[in-house]
C-alpha cells in the first residue's frame, strides 16, 4: 500500500499538483458546479493514475481536478468509489491518503443520502455532525503502517468541530437551510426496506448512504481534519415508501448542488 501512496503521489506532482491545501470529494449528482469555481484547472483521469480505481457508476465523472478556489490551492474528486462496485476498503480510500501526502490540510466530503428524519424534507443539506458505520469491512484493517497513523485512531471528534461550526455560520448568513445530523452508511447498492429504514432511524440515524465513512475513517487516521454535507435526495418514511427512481435522485442532487457548493467556496476561504 506504501508503494501505491507514493507512486499515485509522485505520478500527480509530475502532473503538475503541487502542494494543495484543500481536498474536496464530490458526492453522487453533485460534481459540476463546484468544479466551475476552479481556477486555472489541471484535469487528470483516474485510469491514468496509478493504482487509483476507476469509477463504475455511470453518473460520477471520473477526475481529479486541480486548481485554485478563494485564492486556495484545490484538489477536487469528480467522482467516487464506493464499497458496492467491488474494491476494497484501501482502494476506495487510496485517493484520500494521497491528497494528505500531496499536502492537503482540510478535506470536504459530500454524498447523496436518503432522508430519514421526517422533520425535514427531499432536498435540503444536512452537514453531518457525527455518523453510524455499519459497513462490513473497515479501511484500516490489516497491516497498520505508522507512518500514516496510529493503530487505533480516536472518533471521538469524527468530523472537525471548527469546520462544521463555520458551515453552520455561513449558512446562517447566507439564509441557507442547514440541518445537523448523524448519517449512517450501509454497503448497498440496493436501498433499504422498509423494516431497514425503521431500525436505521430507531439506532440514531437521520440520514442513510453508501459513501463517506471509509473516507471519514483514513482522514481521522492520518490526522486530516475534515467535514461532510449530504444532500436529502429522497424522503425514507417507512409508512409512506414509494419506490426510488435514481434519475430523480440526481435531478434532486443537481437542484441542491448550489448551495451546497456556495457553502464549501466560502468554507474555503476562510479556512
Amino acid at each position: 500500500m506504501l508503494n501505491e501512496i507514493k507512486e499515485a503521489t509522485e505520478y500527480l506532482r509530475k502532473h503538475g499538483v503541487d502542494h494543495p491545501e484543500v481536498g474536496v470529494i464530490l458526492g453522487t449528482g453533485l460534481g459540476n458546479l463546484f468544479v466551475k469555481e476552479i481556477k486555472n484547472p489541471i484535469e487528470i483521469n483516474y485510469n491514468s493514475i496509478p493504482h487509483f480505481p476507476v469509477s463504475t457508476v455511470e453518473f460520477h465523472r471520473g477526475k481529479l481536478i486541480y486548481g485554485e478556489v478563494k485564492g486556495k490551492k484545490v484538489l477536487a474528486m469528480q467522482g467516487r468509489f464506493h464499497y458496492y462496485e467491488g474494491y476494497n476498503m484501501q482502494k476506495i480510500t487510496l485517493p484520500v491518503r494521497v491528497m494528505k501526502m500531496l499536502g492537503v490540510k482540510n478535506l470536504l466530503i459530500s454524498n447523496a443520502a436518503g432522508n430519514m428524519n421526517l422533520k425535514w424534507k427531499k432536498g435540503q443539506l444536512m452537514l453531518i455532525d457525527d455518523h453510524i458505520n455499519l459497513q462490513p469491512d473497515n479501511p484500516l484493517r490489516g497491516e497498520n503502517f505508522e507512518v500514516l497513523g496510529t493503530r487505533f485512531p480516536d472518533m471521538s471528534e469524527p468530523y472537525s468541530k471548527k469546520m462544521n461550526k463555520l458551515l453552520l455560520k455561513i449558512a446562517k448568513e447566507k439564509k441557507i437551510k442547514l440541518n445537523e445530523g448523524v448519517y449512517v452508511a450501509v454497503m448497498g447498492p440496493n436501498l433499504e426496506t422498509r423494516a431497514e429504514y425503521r431500525f436505521l432511524h430507531q439506532i440514531g440515524a437521520d440520514a442513510v448512504g453508501m459513501s463517506t465513512v471509509p473516507e471519514v475513517l483514513v482522514a481521522n487516521h492520518m490526522g486530516l481534519p475534515c467535514c461532510a454535507i449530504s444532500v436529502l435526495t429522497d424522503d425514507c418514511d417507512p409508512d409512506n415508501l414509494k419506490p426510488a427512481v435514481i434519475s430523480e435522485i440526481i435531478e434532486i442532487a443537481g437542484k441542491a448542488e448550489a448551495k451546497l457548493t456556495e457553502l464549501y467556496v466560502a468554507l474555503i476561504g476562510k479556512l
